[in-house]
């Protein structure tokens, strides 16, 4: 099998980043977890190194930029991008060797769950996985698995502080190389905890459009993190 490198980015993850770090604890002789942070003030970085992470620093607070900075110092021949505040199954690494012996141009992705048990949340799953398997539009918080070669020779992450896995998506020639995992992602319901899950839906795909037609991300994320 060869060598796999799980690449979190952070920025005050103390609370979420013990529980997926725990989850890669019983393979972490068979991985490299490589952890770039961007100024977190609590102990996020004590926590990283506990587990025997590899900690960077980004200079901004730019989750592009922190990706491109884990993609570069990571060793492994295939990437594994997760966020802070996801869960993976017990056995998932077992499942997922099948998978990583195949093409290195496919990129992978889990099935999206939401670590909840709320069942409009099991509404969300539905619609976010169908957008994800029929029209090829999965996003960073799904997971993407990415052979070395396939990410550095579509230029990785751009920096860009939000958008990053849109836009790097977008620049794949072959969407069909884009494969769900049977296998789930359990996702925090966080983001959704204060709003109506679905306006957040529509006001995210507003977004995107925004930024695929052309506007400046200066403006969207301007409006994207408007309390």
């Amino acid at each position: 099998m060869s060598q796999i490198s799980i690449i979190i980015p952070t920025i005050n993850e103390a609370s979420n980043l013990p529980l997926l770090l725990s989850d890669l604890s019983n393979i972490q002789k068979e991985i490299e977890i490589v952890i770039v942070d961007c100024g977190s003030e609590d102990k996020t970085i004590d926590i990283a190194n506990i587990y025997g992470a590899k900690v960077f620093i980004s200079k901004e607070r730019n989750r592009g930029l922190q990706l491109g900075i884990g993609a570069k110092n990571s060793k492994g021949d295939w990437f594994i991008f997760l966020h802070a505040d996801t869960r993976l199954n017990h056995d998932w690494f077992r499942k997922i060797n099948s998978y990583l012996e195949g093409s290195k141009n496919s990129i992978y992705y889990f099935e999206f769950k939401i670590n909840h048990k709320k069942i409009i949340y099991r509404f969300l799953e539905i619609l976010v996985n169908f957008r994800s398997k029929f029209f090829k539009q999965p996003y960073g918080d799904q997971g993407l698995i990415i052979h070395r070669t396939t990410y550095f020779k579509n230029n990785g992450f751009r920096k860009l502080p939000l958008m990053e896995d849109v836009d790097f998506l977008s620049r794949l020639n072959n969407k069909k190389e884009l494969k769900q995992l049977n296998l789930p992602i359990y996702i925090s319901s966080r983001k959704w905890e204060r709003t109506n899950i679905f306006l957040q839906a529509i006001k995210n795909w507003h977004f995107r459009r925004r930024w695929l037609k052309g506007e400046s991300l200066k403006s969207i994320y301007s409006d994207y993190y408007k309390k």
